[in-house]
């Protein structure tokens, strides 16, 4: 994707999420976006839309863009919005917290969050999970940056982390705009190209 971002012009900063708490998450990304000049377009995958959802508010943002995401509303995180499964819909290989952090069964990454990738990446990226904070999923958002800026929304038709039934429906009460893919919750890697095309879409729109 930032290879395939920048060939076309785009400047493109890389958020890394010390995921130890939804709000130092924000911080960090809003000291990213003030680093920026001009309007920015804040793109979140999976728990990175709770953080772009209340990131987002900030003026530099003209738009959202959700890759296979959880966008939360004010009052809500990840932790609710999970916390009650479709019927028969697969359940994420979280293992039981360790000193307050979560990683995915490495034995079920494959599977579970890149099935459509070479299982020799889906190994790495097994074994380079980043923790995920306890607090970070339980955070909720205060104030929702859909409610008040566009957004755009990628739904991955074969996840196996966020079922496809719940993406719609968060980009429905956001009022995204939709597109769909057949890929795993990993498609900004196997789906790199109908990702990038959803985030220039929202750049060319709104001037990102």
């Amino acid at each position: 994707m930032y290879d395939l971002l920048t060939a076309d012009g785009f400047h493109v900063a890389v958020v890394q999420n010390p995921t130890v708490s939804l709000a130092d998450d924000v911080a960090v990304t809003r000291r990213a976006i003030e680093a920026l000049n001009g309007p920015v377009v804040l793109v979140g995958h999976s728990y990175g839309g709770a953080v772009i959802s209340e990131a987002g508010t900030h003026e530099q943002v003209a738009a959202l863009v959700y890759i296979a995401a959880f966008a939360p509303d004010a009052g809500e995180s990840v932790s609710t919005l999970i916390a009650d499964p479709p019927p028969g819909a697969p359940m994420p290989p979280i293992l039981p917290p360790v000193d307050g952090f979560l990683f995915l069964d490495p034995e079920e990454f494959h599977t579970a969050f890149a099935a459509d990738l070479p299982q020799t990446q889906a190994q790495f990226m097994a074994d380079s999970q980043v923790p995920w904070g306890v607090d970070a999923l339980g955070g909720p958002v205060t104030r929702s940056a859909w409610r008040e800026k566009p957004s755009w929304y990628l739904v991955a038709t074969d996840d196996r982390m966020i079922p496809p039934p719940a993406q719609r429906a968060m980009a429905d009460r956001a009022g995204a705009v939709v597109s769909e893919v057949a890929a795993s919750h990993a498609l900004y890697l196997s789906q790199a190209q109908a990702t990038v095309d959803v985030i220039k879409q929202a750049s060319q729109t709104h001037g990102g």
